[in-house]
């Protein structure tokens, strides 16, 4: 017999709890997003949740599945350790990188409930980049001086590149991997979707920027700069994506053919 490819998943909404339900239609919405905002690698890279009220529980996309096409329902259960605990019937199933990146930060970081890891190509430019992220604009300012690095080391499938990745993460919700992409993460899908836009915003007006050459890029003042960081941290002001995500939902929800929110 061939493998099960196919994409009809029977809805999971009258058997999950209310909590569950809203964070597996908040992460396929912002898979989505993802898609609509052109942050996708084919079926390649992760956004994964935590599972309110069930301890180290996670929510991630099957593996083979574009992000246009993740739903409430097709998303998979697992652990922090990769195992599976809930996954449709089909042959799909999940990418080790996708645990190995993911479930040691989420396990290392209890205040984080949200990470999502890309490779744009304007993300993937600036990993590449010895300068790293320039603060060049306002939006590449919210990263000075709150933004990692971890050095390339291959595909990340070994288990024992998880403990420097944490250690190089350490307390920022930023990430540049360097030759590889970007990753960010935060207490909720909606600020983490968020943190991820502005990076990648940052990274393509980088990648035109220096484009005309490095030597003619302007930087503001380190006073100037640190000031600006500042404003946009947890605490500072307000928590950023939580407004603009209902304008996204909505965004969604009114382009043809919909977003099945509410029954996948």
């Amino acid at each position: 017999m061939s493998p099960d490819y196919s994409t009809d998943f029977p809805s999971l909404k009258d058997t999950v709890d209310a909590a569950e339900w809203r964070t597996r239609t908040d992460l396929a919405a912002c898979y989505r997003l993802m898609d609509r905002y052109g942050m996708t690698d084919m079926i390649y890279n992760h956004i994964t949740a935590q599972i309110p009220g069930k301890h180290e529980r996670l929510l991630i996309n099957l593996y083979g599945l574009l992000y246009k096409e993740i739903t409430a329902s097709n998303l998979v259960e697992i652990d922090y350790g990769g195992h599976v605990h809930r996954c449709p019937d089909t042959a799909y199933g999940i990418n080790r990188s996708g645990y190995v990146i993911h479930g040691c930060i989420h396990r290392a970081r209890p205040d984080v409930h949200c990470i999502i890891h890309t490779h744009t190509r304007a993300g993937m430019a600036v990993s590449a980049m010895a300068c790293g992220l320039l603060p060049i604009t306002q939006t590449a300012s919210r990263f000075h001086g709150h933004i990692a690095e971890h050095a390339f080391e291959g595909p990340a499938i070994d288990l024992e590149e998880q403990a420097r990745l944490v250690a190089d993460l350490g307390p920022h919700n930023a990430m540049i991997l360097r030759n590889h992409g970007l990753l960010v993460c935060a207490p909720s899908i909606a600020q983490a979707f968020n943190l991820m836009y502005q990076l990648e915003m940052a990274c393509r007006a980088q990648v035109d920027a220096v484009a005309g050459g490095i030597a003619q890029v302007r930087l503001p003042s380190e006073e100037v700069l640190a000031r600006a960081a500042h404003l946009y941290q947890p605490g500072t002001r307000r928590p950023y994506g939580e407004l603009e995500w209902h304008a996204m939902l909505r965004w969604l929800e009114a382009e043809p053919g919909g977003f099945p929110r509410h029954d996948r």
